[in-house]
This record gives structure tokens, sequence and C-alpha cells, in this order.
């Protein structure tokens, strides 16, 4: 049985943007791509004025599943995925237990085969229980499928033990996925650290405590030849960081998040629980940096950074409220109306930064739209406006700092091995 998406612009380095096509789906795979395609048995679906895109993959992203099912499980992580228009999602390895061996890896994949609409990728833990005290047997899970290594928002204080990692990682080709945030410095702050901190009387995380960890990595990637990818940089000392070690030739990638280029630290006035997520949100002039890392590809990647919590630990003083947010179903319509609706960046840019870089870090046959590649694809709607309302996430994490706020590029389908999910 043969699908025909007719009269689609696509959004692919191999095809003219302005033109119209049709794209015939067979088995899973674009079979043909081309004008006026007819089959009289195939499934037609029209889809005049509308953009496809390939599948968006999100490097960062926080799925509860195993031991956190009640904040978020592979079903619902995946329902949120689909309707974000996210085909492939990566899984975080501070599960508990830990994705730190390959019974829990095995676990994972199979699982995700069972109950997830969307490709899943596990990242497997660079030390046992994500403590940065031991190493894990990277060997072993490289083996049963892990696609990178992390030990997801924390940072490895050990020097010499996340070298020995960097070293391995080596051997695998495996992406060495770091979280910069020395704890000796931010040391329990809440939110940025500046004048706002201040007003708020909260206690603040400097910048200091990001960059630090930034340039040792950069160090350790650029002694030892290793993979880097920097998760959710969010200050003008980082970009600047990795836009030199860039020019000198390191091996290093990075990737921050929509809320770092939406929203400030003035976002947390009036205690605003709905904005207390980790690296904190930072100032403008850090605001304007990140959105200039992404304009001359400083910044490789904008992921989620879905980090699901529940509404009862939202809704607690800011010191105790829990970090987070619920992202995946606002990602890219956010990141499309800050950055191309507003000139930053095109369309193509965009779907490079969310589908064709992670898709290359990654090392993952995803991302281009093209004759015998995987259908994965995601149908967008970038003329019409719609409003943000997070009682209606699929995620278990129904809240945003988007609520109520008018977006455009709307997802309208999602696509995965040519069977449409959303």
């Amino acid at each position: 049985m043969k699908d025909i998406i007719k009269n689609v612009h696509i959004v692919s380095p191999y095809y003219d943007i302005n033109k119209i096509y049709d794209i015939e789906i067979e088995n899973g795979y674009i079979s043909k791509i081309g004008e006026n395609l007819y089959d009289d048995e195939a499934y037609v679906l029209d889809c005049t004025g509308l953009y496809a895109i390939s599948g968006l993959i999100d490097m960062h992203c926080r799925i509860g599943d195993p031991g956190f099912e009640h904040i978020e499980h592979i079903e619902s992580a995946s329902m949120a995925a689909s309707k974000g228009g996210f085909t492939t999602l990566t899984c975080q390895p501070s599960t508990k237990p830990s994705i730190d061996n390959k019974a829990v890896v095995d676990y994972v994949i199979s699982k995700s085969r069972v109950y997830s609409l969307v490709n899943i990728f596990p990242y497997g833990s660079m030390t046992i229980g994500c403590e940065g005290k031991e190493m894990t047997e990277i060997g072993e899970m490289y083996k049963k499928g892990i696609i990178a290594l992390s030990d997801g928002d924390k940072s490895i204080k050990n020097t010499g033990l996340l070298r020995n990692i960097f070293k391995y990682a080596k051997m695998f080709d495996l992406p060495v996925i770091t979280s910069c945030d020395d704890t000796s410095i931010s040391n329990n702050g809440v939110m940025n650290d500046g004048f706002v901190s201040a007003l708020l009387g909260l206690k603040g995380i400097p910048e200091e405590a990001e960059e630090v960890l930034v340039a040792r990595d950069i160090i350790l990637a650029e002694k030892t030849g290793a993979k880097l990818h920097i998760a959710t940089i969010s200050t003008e000392g980082s970009v600047q960081l990795v836009r030199e070690a860039k020019k000198r030739g390191v091996n290093v990638t990075c990737e921050t998040s929509p809320h770092y280029f939406t929203h400030t630290e003035e976002s947390v006035i009036g205690y605003n629980t709905l904005a207390k997520v980790k690296p904190p949100l930072r100032n403008d002039k850090d605001r304007k940096a990140i959105i200039e890392g992404i304009k001359d590809d400083t910044i490789d990647v904008i992921s989620s950074s879905h980090s699901p919590a529940t509404i009862e630990g939202k809704d607690e003083i800011f010191d105790s409220a829990e970090w987070g947010i619920s992202s995946l179903e606002t990602a890219f319509p956010v990141s499309y109306t800050y950055l191309v609706e507003k000139g930053h960046i095109t369309l193509p840019k965009l779907v490079e930064k969310m589908s064709i870089n992670p898709s290359k870090i990654l090392n993952i046959k995803k991302g281009f739209i093209k004759e015998n590649s995987e259908a994965d694809i995601t149908i967008i709607d970038i003329n019409n406006e719609f409003t943000v309302d997070s009682s209606q996430f699929y995620s278990k994490a129904k809240f945003s700092l988007y609520d109520g706020m008018s977006l455009k590029g709307n997802v309208k389908y999602t696509i995965v091995h040519g069977k449409i999910i959303y």
C-alpha cells in the first residue's frame, strides 16, 4: 500500500523550498518525490499550503521510565513528542535505576518498541548511577544500542575520571554529552545570580558555574580528540568559549533550548516557579548572545530540554519547587516564532538545528527528506497562529511558560516510518 503526500513544500537541501512536490511513501520509506504523482490505490494526504520537514530529533529529553513513570513515561513522552513534531527522542540516563548497564539499555529499547509512537534512542550513563564516581561498562552498553554517553543534568567533578571517559568514548566513536554546572560555585542556587535574585532574595547561580566546566570540557576534548557535545548552554561566555574552540578545530558541538532565547531571569519575578529551570534563565545580554550563537552556527542544535515535573512539585515556594519545564509540544513553534518570524534565521536553518545536525552528531540515519530515506516527516503550517493551552498537552506535565501565547509553526501531521501518528 502506497501513501502520497500531495502539494507540499519540502524543506530539504535536495529540493527547492519554493516549489510544490508530491511525496510517495511505500513500506515506511520515501519511494519517490516529484510532481503530479498518482496511484489510484494510494492513500492521499493533501497538504496544500503546508511544509514538509524532516522529522525533528530531540537531543535532550528526560523520560521518567524507569523509576519516575508518575512524572512521565515512554508512552506519554512519545505522544507529546508526536504532537510537537518530534519523530525521534533520546533518553536521558538519569532514571532509577540509571541507564548504566546493558540490562537497563535493553529494557528501554524493548519497552520503547512496544509503547512508543516515535523512535527512542537511549544515552548510556558515563558513571554508575550518574554519581560521577566510577565509569560504566561503556562497551557493553554500546553493543546493546546506546548512541551517546551522558550523566543527564549532572556534571562530573573528577576531571581525571572524565578524561578517561573521553578516551574510552573515542574508541567507540560515541559523542560525550556533558552538562556544565560546577556545584562548588552554583552552591544550591535556584536562579541566575544578578539583580533579580537580589531583588527577590533568592540564592543565585553565577554564570561562572557553567563557563568553568565548558572551558574544562573543551580542553579535554581538544587533548583527547573525543567528540564533545555540550548540553544546554545559557551564557554569553559559554557561547564565546565554544566559538573560539571551533575556530581552533576542536571536535565540539553544543545546544541550547527555546527558553534561553525567549525568556530572561525577569520571568522569575513574582516567584514564578514555571521559570525555575536548569541551567537558570539568564539576563538579556546572555539571551541575545544565544541568538547570535544560533545565527553564526556556534550553537549547532536546538533541543527541547523537556524535563517534566509534577504540578504539585511546581506549586511550592520557589526555593523548594521542582526544577523543570514541559516543552516537547512547544519547542518547534516557539523556535519558529522567535527565530524565523523575527528574521534571525531561515526555516531551512531551523530544520538544520532541530533535525539534520542532531542526526549527524548522533550518527543516526535520520534527518533528511530524500528518495530511499526513511519516511520520518513532520508537516507544519507556518501561516496560521494558534494559542498555547498546556491543559491540552499530551505530556503528563501540563504546564508551560508559553501558556496563552500565540505562536506560528503549528504541527499538522507527524509521520514515523511512513505511518501518521499525529
